[in-house]
């Protein structure tokens, strides 16, 4: 399942508000200005907790 555009034109990085890039083979929402990922659970809903996203 992929992420619909309505919901990847809402979200936002929940630490600088900036914009995130959804990687659909990988699964992950990027924000490259705090180089942190969020995992997509199920193909459809994001995790955006800061206490779970990767640095990269």
């Amino acid at each position: 399942m992929v992420l619909s555009k309505e919901l990847l034109d809402v979200l936002a990085c929940p630490k600088c508000k900036g914009d995130l890039v959804y990687g659909q083979k990988e699964e992950k929402l990027t924000c490259g200005k705090c180089r942190l990922r969020f995992s997509v659970i199920e193909g459809s809903i994001p995790n955006m907790l800061l206490k779970d996203a990767e640095r990269f």
